[in-house]
């Protein structure tokens, strides 16, 4: 057993960096593991909803053109509440063929693996950069890749910003090139309030907001319906746009008209196109909507829309060496569409091709006892190295 790669796993995981909380202290502390072994460090302090957190930008070879970036992401969902969790979430545990904790598979499982990769590595047989990136917030829209990813060119001062980047998301070492926007937005109906035994004197928020709901559903089944022929292949289960009903909250009292209701909805959408199309369509409609309330046609309900975020889409060129390589590595030899968004959606803006390729399961991420598999775990290092030796060490 590789006892450092499960000390730094152990390490990672008893940081509690829920998106709520700050993420300094494991960024710190990975920060310390790779000072020493050569490579050069820059913290990115960053306050993302009213946070403190920070991203970490490491890198070590020669200031040449090309090289790689292998990114993750620090923190974690929440498991507070959480039910069904049977072990400290807060604590790394194997057990047989699993190994339990939070983030174990989304991501702080490959994180460990990139530190072990970095303790063994040769850097004197580097002939371009490798450069890491761990990024803060990226489970509440990836807001800390939209910070630092532009600044890399800044941070890395005479090294050239790789163009290529290995996102270590959990796809169980399938390799994914493309994935679909992530969009959120809210609605708030603002109507009348009263006394119940008086409807028509006032206009209800939620019976308009009911009219709210209807009128996105219906957008819904259309987007639902488009279904471009060059996506199957990619999103199989999903070619199309997604919307989803986030949350809905409105009323104080079952005898109180009910003054406001706000509804929160995200929606995917197919790489290249605009992502905001979609809001744009729905505020068209919600201006045209019927304010009124069931009870009287007397005075109508305010409708407001609201962006809340906006990850883009990913749809990465084929044929890169990063994919030749982890092609290699991983024995796939296709790749296809990740159904989450990822940091790699702000590194296209700044000229980086990005592919998804992970040793956590989906079906994991996010679920009380989160783990990870055993094997995957303990062979990534090695995988990580012979990607590094293809693309930064090869003639």
């Amino acid at each position: 057993m590789n006892d450092y790669l499960y000390e730094v796993a152990s390490r990672l995981v008893a940081f509690d960096t829920v998106s709520a909380k700050s993420d300094l202290d494991a960024i710190e502390y990975i920060a310390t593991e790779l000072g020493p072994r050569g490579f050069k460090t820059a913290l990115q302090p960053v306050e993302l909803l009213g946070v403190p957190q920070a991203n970490l930008v490491a890198w070590v070879g020669p200031p040449r053109a090309d090289g790689l970036i292998i990114s993750g992401h620090v923190d974690i969902v929440p498991y507070d509440g959480q039910p069904g969790w049977e072990r400290d979430p807060l604590k790394l545990e194997p057990a047989g063929e699993r190994i339990y904790g939070r983030g174990a598979t989304d991501m702080k499982g490959f994180i460990a693996q990139c530190l072990d990769a970095a303790r063994t590595l040769d850097s004197a047989r580097l002939k371009r950069p490798l450069v890491f990136v761990f990024t803060a917030s990226e489970e509440v829209g990836c807001l800390g890749a939209h910070s630092v990813a532009p600044a890399l060119k800044q941070i890395l001062g005479d090294t050239p910003v790789p163009r290529l980047a290995w996102i270590g998301e959990p796809t169980s070492y399938a390799v994914c090139h493309a994935h679909k926007s992530a969009v959120s937005f809210g609605v708030s109906v603002r109507g009348i309030g009263g006394h119940s035994s008086a409807p028509a004197k006032g206009v209800n928020a939620i019976a308009v907001m009911a009219r709210v709901i209807d009128t996105i559903g219906r957008f819904q089944q259309e987007l639902a319906a488009r279904r471009p022929a060059e996506y199957a292949a990619i999103f199989p289960d999903a070619p199309c746009d997604v919307l989803n009903f986030g949350t809905v909250q409105g009323g104080i009292a079952l005898n109180m008209i009910a003054e406001e209701c706000k509804l929160r909805i995200g929606y995917r959408t197919l790489p290249d196109a605009d992502p905001l199309d979609v809001y744009r369509e729905i505020g068209r409609r919600l201006d045209a909507l019927d304010g009124h309330d069931y009870a009287g046609r007397e005075h109508r309900a305010k409708i407001e829309t609201e962006l809340l975020n906006a990850v883009p889409s990913l749809n990465s060129p084929r044929g890169t060496a990063l994919e030749a390589a982890l092609f290699d590595v991983t024995g796939a030899n296709t790749s296809a569409g990740a159904l989450y968004a990822t940091d790699g959606g702000w590194f296209t803006g700044s000229g980086i091709t990005s592919l998804i390729c992970g040793p956590g399961d989906l079906e994991q991420a996010h679920q009380p006892n989160e783990h990870i598999r055993r094997d995957a775990f303990e062979r990534g290092p090695a995988m990580i190295h012979k990607v590094i030796e293809r693309l930064c060490c090869a003639g």
